[in-house]
């Protein structure tokens, strides 16, 4: 067994190799496997070297922070006081570790002998000699420090819908994401994500098997059963290593006490655990976008439309109706302004003449200035009008704001790709991976990324998991055009051939003007199927049909790098251009 076991994410296997050599050069033995994919499932042989090694070295960046597998290995380190962190890129660190001391790397030189690196090689030094059996005997110079407390973590599984009514699971999740929230405000505790907690939905689960997986102390779960004017909620917490209950209660209240009941949640948790609220943190569990139940509500289904049915037109037209009623109960509901912006954006992007969403997007800002989703969709909306340094500035004050936000970091993505910043693309689309469990469009994305970056391990990783979601999807909805192109385009970047054309011929039949979709399969033609002619054809469709921002998007989308040179293509691009200019020359000029 080795003396360090080095925690990373394989993106970021170049910047560790350095650190390697300087702990090796130290005598000390090492075990990372860089041969290890991420993502993959712990196996005998990671778990044994973890649980054996004498220091764990977390190298934290962007992309590690957004990985489970990392934050897991973090937390158990911590658990057992043999964490040391070092960090790159001012990684944004996850609440459960952040009073440990980080070592900040960014200029670090690879100089074994610089400062830097003599603070991180200093305590994994400490921790290996109090790990020996000198130590451990009182023969040496230092004796161990007493063990520090487990810090507390908890995971809140998915509340169960009790309605009797599958529509009103909206509600339930809507709970279980509020109380999420709320806890993640607690700074003395660990909150596992919404992506992780979900993954759990609906399934039967072994406390102590989840509590181990997810390395938490303790585990939440409850029901919610919503009828005639009235709200039925049970709670409990669970002791993740005993089984036993900690807290258990059952609210049955008017369905107008929604806000208090889960804020007498969210303390009911802090208490049982014996922490202490500090006063900003509890002003912060009580302040919500709205003091509407009826808006909250109208938000919460136009939030589970968003997150199950991104990229359709029917369902972005679906959330501008709910949000605008939810803006008509409560003018001042900021967050219900952003979400109709991102309604009315998709809608744009597919191509349909309507609002583009910046009305909706700066009457969200001018509510709440600090509201990284309203800055994020901006930044969106900007970049889609051809405002591409603005639309950055606005991406980096989301991602500044909240750099856990799923929006904020999915338009980063976006972005740097389209700016063939492909590292940063890579980066910014795993966090919305693994911040959204439902999103189909950034796990393609990040395949389309890997691609570019031409490291087709990680993206046969990103297809796997863009096909898994995309079927989980459909075993719901099997006529949701856009999910099968996403699955097609997956089984493509697979290597599955047939079965990617025959989900996009199905497709097509069912929505042949689906001009996303015809897109995506231009993409999977192009990149995985190597059918150029077939490609055209569907590029010649959209083309014809292309705003400004789609023509800008196709010229710069690697996947039609390959046709650059096509005698075909070009005309293509040409004649479009032609329209838009055309089109733009001859539209009214109103006064200003």
């Amino acid at each position: 067994m080795a003396d360090v076991f080095v925690s990373y994410a394989r993106a970021d296997k170049a910047r560790v190799a350095p650190l390697v050599a300087a702990i090796e050069a130290k005598g000390w033995s090492v075990w990372w496997d860089p041969a290890i994919v991420p993502g993959r499932e712990f196996d005998d042989e990671i778990e044994a070297e973890i649980n054996a090694a004498k220091a764990v070295l977390v190298v934290w960046t962007p992309t590690s922070v957004a990985s489970r597998w990392v934050r897991g290995e973090a937390r158990d380190a911590a658990d057992r006081n043999v964490l040391v962190p070092v960090r790159f890129e001012q990684a944004h660190l996850p609440m459960d570790v952040r009073a440990i001391h980080t070592t900040d790397l960014d200029g670090w030189g690879e100089n074994a002998a610089g400062t830097m690196a003599q603070e991180f090689l200093n305590a994994l030094g400490m921790l290996i000699a109090r790990a020996t059996p000198e130590s451990q005997s009182g023969k040496g110079n230092a004796a161990a420090p007493a063990a520090e407390a487990k810090r507390l973590a908890v995971c809140v599984l998915p509340f169960a819908n009790m309605s009797g009514d599958p529509e009103q699971e909206y509600f339930s999740d809507g709970i279980t994401e509020d109380i999420i929230t709320d806890l993640s405000k607690v700074s003395s505790l660990g909150v596992v994500s919404r992506n992780d907690s979900f993954l759990y939905k609906g399934k039967q689960i072994e406390m102590h098997k989840l509590a181990h997986e997810l390395k938490v102390t303790h585990v939440m779960e409850g029901s919610v059963r919503r009828a005639g004017g009235r709200l039925r909620i049970t709670a409990q917490l669970i002791d993740g290593a005993t089984g036993q209950h900690v807290w258990a209660e059952r609210y049955d209240r008017d369905a107008s006490d929604i806000f208090a009941i889960q804020d007498e949640i969210s303390k009911a948790i802090v208490k049982a655990l014996r922490l202490r609220l500090l006063p900003e943190e509890k002003k912060a569990i009580e302040r919500r976008g709205t003091e509407s139940v009826e808006a909250h509500d109208l938000y919460l289904m136009a939030r589970q439309l968003y997150i199950t049915n991104q990229e359709d037109e029917h369902a972005s037209k679906a959330i501008v109706r709910t949000c605008e009623k939810a803006a008509e109960v409560d003018p001042g509901y900021a967050q219900a302004w952003a979400l109709m912006a991102a309604g009315y954006r998709s809608l744009r992007e597919l191509g349909l003449e309507t609002d583009d969403g910046m009305v909706a997007a700066e009457r969200a800002l001018a509510l709440d200035p600090n509201l990284a989703e309203a800055h994020a969709v901006k930044a969106y909306i900007l970049q889609m009008n051809g405002a591409m340094d603005e639309a950055i500035a606005e991406a980096e004050i989301a991602i500044k704001l909240d750099p856990e936000s799923y929006e904020a970091n999915r338009t980063a993505g976006r972005l740097n790709y389209q700016r063939h910043r492909f590292g940063d693309a890579a980066r910014f689309y795993e966090k919305a991976v693994a911040l959204m469990d439902s999103d189909v469009n950034s796990a393609m994305m990040l395949v389309s990324t890997y691609r570019a970056l031409d490291d087709l391990v990680n993206m046969r990783r990103a297809a796997g998991v863009a096909l898994k979601r995309a079927d989980n999807l459909l075993a719901h909805d099997q006529s949701n055009s856009g999910v099968i192109a996403y699955s097609a385009n997956a089984l493509g970047a697979l290597g599955e051939g047939e079965r990617a054309k025959a989900r996009m011929n199905r497709a097509m039949l069912m929505d042949p003007d689906n001009w996303n979709m015809r897109y995506n399969f231009a993409c999977m033609l192009m990149a995985y199927l190597e059918d150029k002619g077939a490609a055209l054809a569907l590029l010649e469709w959209l083309l014809e049909r292309a705003t400004r921002a789609l023509l800008d998007y196709v010229r710069t989308d690697p996947d039609f790098d390959p046709l650059h040179d096509d005698p075909r293509y070009k005309a293509l691009i040409a004649a479009a251009e032609g329209r838009l200019a055309a089109a733009k020359s001859s539209a009214p000029v109103t006064a200003s």
